[in-house]
Formats: structure tokens, C-alpha cells, sequence
């Protein structure tokens, strides 16, 4: 049986009952500036709220891929890192974030974080992956919630 990632995850009623808690119209300025100001303010966050909400889901879409080569390193015994990829990224990302007039050290800094995130990921992956393939070595469950394809 081939390893795969679990990509069918959908919110669970915690994570639903949280955003259905959600009051978009929340401020510790309410009262105290001109209603009109505060409902152009509100407008606005709303706009900031979509994008936070899209932002997400093209994070969660993002790391279901690298969970997949995470799972091919893992079979291929191959480094959960690779610096020359993540060097080529990082360039691209401020070149990319430059033309979007966006800070391109932000772009960077939020970029390592990803990165370093997918290595934790690609760690645990490859560490599960081989105590799966040398049961005797290991007496611990799947390492830091890796996800297995019986579970997927």
C-alpha cells in the first residue's frame, strides 16, 4: 500500500462553532467616533476579513502539496530540506513581492516561516515513514501526528 497525505480534512464543529462566533463588527471604538467613520471602517475590514479567510485556504491548499512531497522524500529517503530550492524561492518571493509593491523582506520573513514549517512537516513524515518501515525500532506512535494512509 502506497503512503499517501491525508487531503479530505474538513473543519471540525470546534472550528465552525468559532466562526459562527465571530462578530465582524467587533471594536473597542464603537462609541467612540463618528458612525459614519466607524462604518467605512467596518466595510473596509470586511474586505481585510475575505482576504485573511482566502489567505487560509491557500495555506491549507499549499501545505496538502508539500505533505505530498514530504511523503516522496520520505519514500525516497531524501532530506526534508532543500537549500538551493528554498534560496531560488526566497529570490523569487522578494522579486515577486516587489513588483506587488509589497515590503520584500516581510515576503521573506513570512516565507521562511512557511518553509520552516514544511520541514517540521517533511521531518515528522520521514521519521513516521521509517519507523513504519522498521517496526522494531521504534515503539512510539506516528512521529508528531504524521498522518498515515489507513487514516487518509
Amino acid at each position: 500500500m502506497t503512503e499517501q497525505p491525508r487531503d479530505d480534512v474538513r473543519p471540525g464543529s470546534a472550528e465552525i462553532e468559532a466562526e459562527e462566533e465571530y462578530d465582524p463588527t467587533a471594536s473597542s471604538l464603537k462609541g467612540s467616533v463618528d458612525p459614519a467613520v466607524m462604518q467605512e471602517l467596518l466595510s473596509i475590514r470586511s474586505s481585510i476579513d475575505n482576504f485573511d479567510a482566502t489567505l487560509v485556504f491557500l495555506l491549507a491548499e499549499r501545505f496538502k502539496v508539500t505533505q505530498r512531497v514530504g511523503w516522496l522524500k520520505a519514500k525516497h529517503h531524501l532530506p526534508p530540506a532543500d537549500p538551493d530550492r528554498e534560496a531560488a524561492q526566497i529570490a523569487r518571493l522578494r522579486r515577486l513581492a516587489e513588483e506587488a509593491q509589497l515590503d520584500p523582506a516581510f515576503a521573506e520573513k513570512f516565507l521562511n516561516f512557511i518553509i520552516s514549517e514544511v520541514i517540521r512537516h517533511h521531518q515528522a513524515i520521514s521519521e513516521d515513514h521509517h519507523a513504519r518501515q522498521n517496526p522494531d525500532l521504534s515503539t512510539d506512535g506516528p512521529a508528531n501526528g504524521a498522518l498515515h494512509a489507513d487514516e487518509a
